[in-house]
Formats: C-alpha cells, sequence, structure tokens
C-alpha cells in the first residue's frame, strides 16, 4: 500500500509538471487543443489519461482474466484464438426463394452463420394478402405466411449444420415454431438446431414500433418460450436483449447500456416470477449490440456492459452457474451512420465499426453493406462487407491476443465510466417500478429523444462532422446501381398463400387454432399449440390474430 501511494505521488507530480510546461506551452502554440472534446456520446475526453484515472482499480475483481468473473476480458479463455466470431450477413428480400438463394451464396463466400430478415408484414403478424400489408410485403425482409415458405428459405440449408439468428419479435414465436418445423421435416431433432431469436419486446415498445399485443401478454410469451426451449431447445438462444436499435433511435452509448440491461432484468424477472429457476434459462439469453464510429468508447462500452451484466445476474438474481453471469452479444455496425452522400465513404465506416466490435469482444457480427442508405444492399456490396470481417480476422492482427486493448489507461478509465452512468439509469428505472412502468411513462423514449435531438443539432450546426454530409462534400453523384423490390413480388406471394390454403387440411388447422384460443385463455404454455397451428399450415396472420383477439392489442405511449 505504500509503495502504492508513493506511485500514486510520483505519477501526480509528474503529470503536474507536464501540464504546467510541455502541455501549457503546446496550448499556447495551438489553443485549438484546449477546446472541449467529446465522444459521439458526449462524454467529455481529456487531453491525457495516466494511472491516476485507474489507480483505485482492483484488478483481480474489475478486470481479471478472460473467460472468468466479471468477464470484462471476454466470456472464452482464448476468445479469437481458439475460434473467431460467428460471421452473419443480415439478408432477407422478396420471396423465400429469391432469399434462399441469397443465403446459399452468402455462405459459398464464407459466412459462418445466417441472420434472417423479415418483411413488415410477418414482424407485425399479418398475412401478405392482408390490407394492411399492402406495399410492404418482400420491402425491408423476406415474406412468411406459412410453412410453406419456411421450408423454401431453408431449402438445401441443413439445419444441424448452422446456426440462425432470426430479427423477429411480436411474432417470434410463430418464426421460432415454423423453424422447429422443418428442422423436423430434415430430419433434424430439436435438441439439435442452433441459433437465436430476437424476441425482445420492450425495445419495440421503446424504440422500433413493430408490437402486437400490450405488454403483460407480450412477456408471457417470452417466457413462454424461456420455459419451452429450456426443455426442448437446449442449444437455442431464446431471446436476444437489444441495444442495437435504442443506439440507431439516437441514444448515447451508456443509454445503450444501461436501457438494454433494464429490459434484461425486466425479462429475468417476468421469467422468475412465473417460476423458473434463473440457472435454467439465463444461459440461453443473448444480447444484441449497435458497433458505433467512436472506436474507443465502443471497445469500452461493450466491456462495462460484460462485467455489470455479470454483477447483476451474480448478486441481484444469485445466479450459481457461470454461463447465465455471461453476457453473450451479437453486433452489427450501425446503420445510422450511413450516408447516402459518397457511399464508398461507409466502407471506411463499417471497417472501423469492425474494430470496434472485434476488439470489444463480440461473439458475431454483422457488417453493413455501403449502400444500405439508399437500398436494400446488391450482391457486390454485401461481398465487400463480409470481405471486411475477413480481412479484420485474417489480417489485421488484432485477434491474435486477448482484449489487446486491456490496461489502456482511456479504455479501462472509459469502462469505469460507461458501468458507473449505465448503472445510474438502472438505478433511475428501478425508482419509477422497472422497466414496463418506465416505458409505460415515457421516460426512456424521451431520454433517447434528448440525446437523438442534441447529436442532430451538433450535426446541423457543424460542431460535429461527417465526412460528405456537411463537410468535405462534392457536386452531383453518380446514383450506385440498387436493388429494388418490383410489386410482382407481393402478387407472386399472395398467389402461393392462397394455394397453401385450398391444398391443407382445413379441419386441421381450424382445431388448432381453436386450441391455441383456449390455451391463450389459461395459463397453459402456448408454444407447443402454436407448432401445431403451424405444422398444419396456419399462417402467421391467422395465428397471431387468434391472440389478438385474446389478448388486444398495444396502443403506444406517445412521448411530447
Amino acid at each position: 500500500m505504500k509503495e502504492t501511494d508513493e506511485l500514486k505521488s510520483k505519477v501526480q507530480l509528474a503529470f503536474k509538471n507536464w501540464q504546467d510546461n510541455s502541455y501549457k506551452k503546446s496550448i499556447e502554440k495551438y489553443p485549438e487543443g484546449e477546446k472541449e472534446f467529446t465522444t459521439i456520446s458526449f462524454t467529455p475526453v481529456k487531453a491525457l489519461y495516466t494511472p491516476l484515472d485507474t489507480a483505485e482499480k482492483n484488478y483481480i475483481e474489475k478486470i481479471g482474466f478472460p473467460g472468468e468473473y466479471p468477464y470484462t476480458r471476454g466470456i472464452q479463455p482464448t476468445m479469437y484464438r481458439g475460434k473467431l466470431w460467428t460471421m452473419r450477413q443480415y439478408a432477407g428480400f422478396g420471396t423465400a426463394k429469391e432469399s434462399n438463394q441469397r443465403y446459399r451464396y452468402l455462405l459459398s463466400h464464407g459466412t459462418s452463420g445466417l441472420s434472417v430478415a423479415f418483411d413488415l408484414p410477418t414482424q407485425i403478424g399479418y398475412d401478405s394478402d392482408d390490407p394492411l400489408a399492402y406495399g410492404e410485403v418482400g420491402k425491408v425482409g423476406v415474406a412468411i405466411d406459412t410453412l410453406a415458405d419456411m421450408e423454401i428459405l431453408f431449402d438445401q440449408i441443413l439445419l444441424d449444420k448452422i446456426s440462425t439468428s432470426m430479427t423477429i419479435n411480436a411474432s417470434a414465436s410463430v418464426l421460432l415454431a415454423m423453424y422447429i418445423a422443418v428442422a423436423e421435416k430434415q430430419g433434424v431433432s430439436k435438441d439439435k438446431i442452433s441459433g437465436t431469436i430476437q424476441n425482445d419486446i420492450l425495445k419495440e415498445y421503446i424504440a422500433r414500433g413493430t408490437y402486437i399485443y400490450p405488454p403483460k401478454p407480450s412477456m408471457r410469451l417470452i417466457t413462454n418460450i424461456f420455459e419451452y426451449c429450456a426443455k426442448e431447445v437446449p442449444k437455442w438462444n431464446t431471446i436476444s436483449i437489444s441495444g442495437y436499435h435504442i443506439r440507431e433511435a439516437g441514444s448515447t452509448a451508456v443509454q445503450e447500456v444501461g436501457f438494454t440491461l433494464a429490459n434484461g432484468i425486466a425479462y429475468v424477472e417476468a421469467a422468475i416470477n412465473a417460476g423458473l429457476n434463473v440457472d435454467d434459462f439465463a444461459g440461453q439469453l443473448s444480447f444484441f449490440f449497435n458497433s458505433h464510429n467512436d472506436l474507443l468508447e465502443e471497445v469500452a462500452k461493450f466491456r462495462a456492459a460484460r462485467r455489470l451484466w455479470a454483477k447483476i445476474m451474480k448478486e441481484r438474481f444469485k445466479a450459481k452457474n457461470p454461463r447465465s453471469m455471461m453476457l453473450r452479444f451479437h453486433s452489427q455496425t450501425a446503420g445510422s451512420t450511413l450516408t447516402a452522400q459518397q457511399v464508398d465513404n461507409n466502407i471506411v465506416r463499417v471497417t472501423i465499426q469492425t474494430l470496434a466490435a472485434v476488439l470489444g469482444g463480440t461473439q458475431s457480427l454483422h457488417t453493413n453493406s455501403k449502400d444500405e442508405a439508399l437500398a436494400l444492399p446488391t450482391e457486390q456490396s454485401v461481398r465487400t462487407a463480409l470481405r471486411t470481417q475477413q480481412i479484420v480476422a485474417y489480417e489485421s492482427g488484432v485477434t491474435n491476443t486477448v482484449d489487446p486493448l486491456a490496461g489502456s489507461y482511456y479504455v479501462e478509465a472509459m469502462t469505469d465510466q460507461i458501468e458507473r452512468e449505465a448503472e445510474d439509469y438502472i438505478s433511475r428505472i428501478d425508482s419509477l417500478g422497472g422497466m414496463i412502468a418506465a416505458i409505460e411513462n415515457g421516460y426512456v423514449q424521451a431520454e433517447i429523444q434528448k440525446a437523438s435531438y442534441d447529436f442532430e443539432k451538433e450535426v446541423e450546426n457543424g460542431k460535429r462532422i461527417i465526412v460528405g454530409l456537411n463537410k468535405f462534400t462534392t457536386g452531383e453523384e453518380k446514383e450506385p446501381e440498387l436493388l429494388k423490390i418490383d410489386m410482382r413480388v407481393q402478387e407472386a406471394q399472395i398467389k402461393f398463400l392462397n394455394k397453401v390454403r385450398k391444398e391443407r387440411d382445413q379441419p386441421k388447422v381450424d382445431k388448432a387454432l381453436n386450441d391455441l384460443k383456449k390455451a391463450a385463455g389459461s395459463d397453459e404454455n402456448l408454444i407447443p399449440y402454436i407448432i401445431d397451428a403451424v405444422r398444419a399450415y396456419a399462417s402467421v396472420g391467422e395465428i397471431c390474430n387468434v391472440m389478438r383477439r385474446v389478448f388486444g392489442e398495444y396502443k403506444e405511449h406517445v412521448v411530447i
């Protein structure tokens, strides 16, 4: 202790001497260096970080070793030395046949996991022939109406050989049921399939809007999935608790961590209240974070989130299994940072964001394509996005050692600060009665709106430079080749849906839907009933409408 105090005193003295001499002279010559610098999340950044910023740190307690509590340095002892992250490319558009062709193209070019984008009607539980689906079929993802579409989507893709992430929330139970049914048809048992459903309804109420039911029945469906998969689909990640969309809505890095982990707390509490043991389901929880432009802040964010979640699970929920304390996360580069102007600049942005995710210890990664600010990506731009991951993995050298930025005075100080400020948000949400109450009274939405507004003001007044947008602009640019979805996709999808309805066993469908309706009015787990309906080729819309009639629909809380 005496030696530590002496070292601290020496550093303090040397630092003051540097400030009064070298730094002062430089500022006199370059006064711009004295202005306020902040991260992209408005966190002030000092000119220099030293051991004084991390001197109070207990290495074992706060940083430790990879693969061991509190997992600051990663959840695996060897990280990428043993196994690279899963390279997923989020894809899906038009019909199931077109998306299947894109998936097989990606797999042939080195993608190691699939990530499915569903169209808007599928996300909110409408069939392609519903009047509310008009103009949206196949536009932002693949249209899935029945099990027949899902069979085509995974044609010649063996589900026991590949892991699949599905970005689906309100209708997640139905799409998971379809995936299980496709696996059965391939001769693959439920306990052999692996992947993730997003299944995070709370962030839909906060930031995205593809909800169907009110919070209480939505949370019931989620805990039903936890319970069912813990017993029947043990390799499946039952939820991807998503900060990505919170960040895309304009939050800061701290808010992304704080609100995402607060959502995680709500899901764990709901499952425990439903009678589940924490260590029976917590190991199947996963997270999904944004990888943004501020490289070092993002690295610190991922490290802080891991450490804070480990502490929450151990201290708040008394988890005993180490896997229950591990924050395993998928990341995606930040779509909101892509510009329609000078689209080639987006390749550089995505490269920085890829490095942030890898240096921060991600388990899987999607890299955005350069043209996604304008349209769905072309095959060429998707290939460049995938090659970005591969070059970082095989050529950059950053995968050769675990957590290479650990010990950086700046990164460690920023990790501590993000953890501390995220904890403050969680405490505030607890005081409001938990995350659902905080959403219902508009607190979370208002915090994000303010951060988003402040950032846009800085862009508009030129304080925050976006290359090619508000500085270093050029004249007229040639529009790149874009992928566009023809309205004939909707016509073809409706035609196929009508064919399935005509050929299926309608009495079997009617019985399955009636059984689901009765179960929805009871306390039974709904997943087996949804699987039965899917096997009978009931449609997404038919299944969701049954539950709409029992549960009602959510009406958005307007924040002014």
